[in-house]
C-alpha cells in the first residue's frame, strides 16, 4: 500500500498537522515538531503529546505514515567541535521529541564539511553523531536524506549514504529518504522509465532498498546535475511526470511515507489525488 502526503504546517499545535493532512486527502504527512529555524524549543507538554496522538488516531495516521523532519540548523558533520556539539545536542532533542510523540522516524540532512575537513572525515563524524543520539533514545529510526550537493553538503551520492550507514552501529535504526529533486540535481537522471530503473538498480547495489524508509516526491526547477536544490510542482519542472508514475506502480515503494515538498500547497490535494490515480495499470498508458 502506498502512503502519500505532504509536509504540512503544524502552526497552532502539532495536532493540526494531522488535521491538515487529512483535509488534503493525504495518507501520510511530514511535519516539524519544533520551529525548524531555532535551536531551542519549549519541551513538549503532556497535553500537546496527547492531542497529537489523538488527532493521528482520529485521522488514521500510524507512525509508519509520518515522517518528521529535524531543524535545518543541525550539521552532524560540522568541522568545529563546539558547533558539532551544539548540533548533536539539538539532534538528540529532535529524536527525543519523536520518541515522546510515539513517532518512529526522523528525517534529517546529513551534514556539511564547510571546506574545512575531508569528505571522509565529515561522513565519519555524521555516523558518530547518529551513534551518540541513538544510544540515548529508543524506537526512532534516523532517516538520512540525500541532498542536491549544494555548497559543501554531503549526501548527494548514494556512496555517501552507504558510508554513513556503514558507520552506524545499530543498522536496525538507520535508513534513508530519497528526494527526487535532490537526486536529479545531483546527477541521477529520472526523466524516463529506463533511467529510473537504472538509478534505483544503482541504489539497490550501493545502499539497498532495505534501508529506504521514506521519499520526498518533488519535481525540479533546477537543471540536471546542477547541484542546485530548487523544488517544483509535479510535472512542471525538468523531471516531468514519469518517475512519479513509475514510483506509484512499483511495490518496492509500498509502506513508506511518500511526501510532497512541492512549491504550491494550494494544489497538494490535486497532486496527491493524481499520485494515487497512477497506481492503476491504465495510468501507465
Amino acid at each position: 500500500m502506498k502512503y502519500v502526503g505532504a509536509h504540512v504546517s503544524a502552526a497552532g499545535g502539532l495536532a493540526n498537522a494531522a488535521v491538515r493532512a487529512a483535509e488534503i486527502g493525504a495518507t501520510a504527512f511530514a511535519l516539524f515538531t519544533k520551529n525548524q529555524r531555532q535551536w531551542r524549543a519549549a519541551p513538549l507538554s503532556t497535553d500537546t503529546i496527547d492531542t497529537f496522538k489523538a488527532a493521528c488516531e482520529k485521522h488514521h495516521f500510524t507512525p509508519a505514515q509520518i515522517l518528521p523532519h529535524d531543524s535545518y540548523l543541525i550539521n552532524l558533520g560540522h568541522p568545529v567541535a563546539e558547533a558539532l556539539e551544539k548540533s548533536r545536542d539539538a539532534f538528540l532533542d529532535e529524536l527525543q521529541r519523536c520518541e515522546q510523540l510515539g513517532l518512529t522516524l526522523l528525517n534529517f540532512h546529513p551534514g556539511s564539511h564547510l571546506l574545512q575537513i575531508s569528505e571522509e572525515a565529515c561522513l565519519a563524524r555524521i555516523a558518530e553523531s547518529i551513534n551518540i543520539a541513538l544510544a540515548q533514545t529508543k524506537g526512532v529510526t534516523a532517516v538520512i536524506e540525500n541532498t542536491a550537493g549544494q555548497g559543501s553538503n554531503l549526501g548527494f551520492r548514494f556512496e555517501h549514504l552507504a558510508a554513513i550507514i556503514d558507520g552506524v552501529e545499530d543498522k536496525s535504526r538507520v535508513g534513508v529518504c530519497i528526494d527526487t529533486c535532490h537526486a536529479f540535481a545531483a546527477g541521477y537522471d529520472l526523466r524516463t522509465t529506463e533511467s529510473c530503473e537504472q538509478v534505483f538498480a544503482e541504489f539497490e547495489r550501493v545502499v539497498g532498498f532495505r534501508y529506504l524508509r521514506g521519499m520526498h516526491l518533488n519535481d525540479a526547477k533546477s537543471q540536471f546535475a546542477s547541484r542546485v536544490d530548487r523544488h517544483h510542482s509535479l510535472g512542471e519542472g525538468n523531471i516531468g511526470h514519469t518517475p512519479f508514475r513509475w514510483i506509484m506502480q512499483d511495490a518496492r515503494f509500498d509502506g513508506i511515507p511518500l511526501i510532497l515538498e512541492t512549491v504550491n500547497p494550494d494544489i497538494w490535494a490535486e497532486e496527491i489525488a493524481w499520485l494515487k490515480a497512477q497506481q492503476s495499470e491504465e495510468a501507465a498508458a
